[in-house]
């Protein structure tokens, strides 16, 4: 006797609006993408630290930095920075297998999104 397989036909286009991604997922995306803008964005910072350590480039790093739109990437900068950091201890825990679990997983992303959102909001408005 032959067994027929039914099989499903495959979509013809991938509806990227349809995927839910879980948090862990999305976390991990958005290390990625916080690791690459900071990768990106590091001749735009070495720029500025060269600009403040002398006294007549000091005056171009005032202007760059008091710029509203200079602001908002360097804040940008900074939750990219926390974001990644905090993930990074997320994932070195991992590593070491703590916090595999469905449940586990979920509670440390959302904390890796609360954390480094609550430090860039403090440390933000610190410098602003």
């Amino acid at each position: 006797m032959s067994e027929v397989t039914v099989r499903k036909p495959r979509p013809k286009h991938l509806a990227v609006h349809e995927i839910r991604l879980p948090l862990p997922g999305i976390v991990s995306i958005l290390h990625r993408v916080s690791g690459a803008g900071l990768f990106l964005l590091l001749p735009f910072l070495l720029y500025l630290l060269d600009r403040s350590l002398s006294q007549e480039g000091f005056a171009t790093f005032e202007a760059i930095v008091g710029h509203p739109l200079a602001k908002l990437i360097l804040i940008g900068l900074l939750w990219a920075f926390l974001h990644h950091f905090c993930a990074g201890i997320r994932f070195l825990a991992l590593d070491l297998h703590k916090g595999l679990e469905l449940q586990a997983a979920r509670s440390t992303s959302r904390i890796v999104l609360i954390v480094s959102i609550v430090l860039t909001v403090i440390i933000g408005v610190a410098l602003w």
